[in-house]
């Protein structure tokens, strides 16, 4: 991982911690930190699983993260005790040689994309803003299934573009769309991660908030977390 350029810490020895349900974080072990680069700030966290945290800021030559990085020394988890809690959106990680983003990647986690023939028609206030016979599903862990359709498929007409750029560790950068005036309903990824590049500038919905009808069969609104 970098900061700035610079080096701050290299391990093949990473543990990986759900501190949340949805995503793992990296604790690095702290022999596997540049040395000098961490200096307590005097702060702390309190964590009621990991226990107390001592907060470090990171300093480099061009570049520095305050409280970016936290340790718990005498947590009841013995395992998190000898090493470094880094926040992620802080530093440039990589795996091996690619560079990640957002969170890494859960190893129990699978994404796969395929073509399909079913008719899939998406409707927002009963106005139909997609139809289409060649989607394709993507299937990803703990997700509903997505329905990702071809821009000439989709009345690009009633969407508009907006500021919003979300980040998938397994899919890319996203770029959001208002649908027929309602906020943030849809996404396409213009340039996906390659385990995703079937889905490249097509574009899907939020199921959760939309009507789909796949082969004339009105879909369950999905409950998740994006609702």
């Amino acid at each position: 991982m970098f900061l700035g350029g610079q080096v701050v810490a290299d391990t093949v020895h990473p543990l990986l911690v759900w501190e949340v349900p949805y995503y793992p974080t990296y604790y690095i072990p702290r022999a596997d930190v540049v040395s000098g680069v961490l200096t307590p700030s005097g702060r702390t966290a309190h964590s009621p699983s990991r226990g107390e945290a001592v907060l470090s800021t990171i300093k480099g030559a061009a570049a520095e993260a305050v409280d970016g990085a936290l340790e718990y020394p005498d947590s009841p988890i013995e395992e998190l005790r000898d090493h470094v809690r880094f926040e992620f959106g802080a530093f440039d990680w990589f795996e091996e040689d690619e560079q990640i983003f957002t969170h890494p990647r859960d190893p129990g986690v699978r994404v796969d994309v395929l073509p399909s023939s079913r008719h899939v028609r998406i409707e927002v206030g009963g106005v139909t803003v997609a139809d289409s016979v060649r989607p394709h599903l993507l299937f990803e862990t703990g997700l509903p299934t997505r329905y990702y359709l071809p821009r000439v498929d989709v009345r690009m007409d009633l969407l508009a573009k907006t500021e919003v750029v979300t980040h998938c560790p397994y899919k890319g950068a996203a770029e959001h769309f208002d649908v027929a005036g309602r906020e943030d309903l849809a996404w396409s990824y213009p340039t996906p991660l390659p385990e995703s590049t079937r889905v490249a500038g097509l574009v899907a919905f939020l199921d959760e908030k939309v009507d789909v009808y796949v082969d004339g069969v009105r879909q369950d609104r999905p409950k998740t977390k994006f609702a």
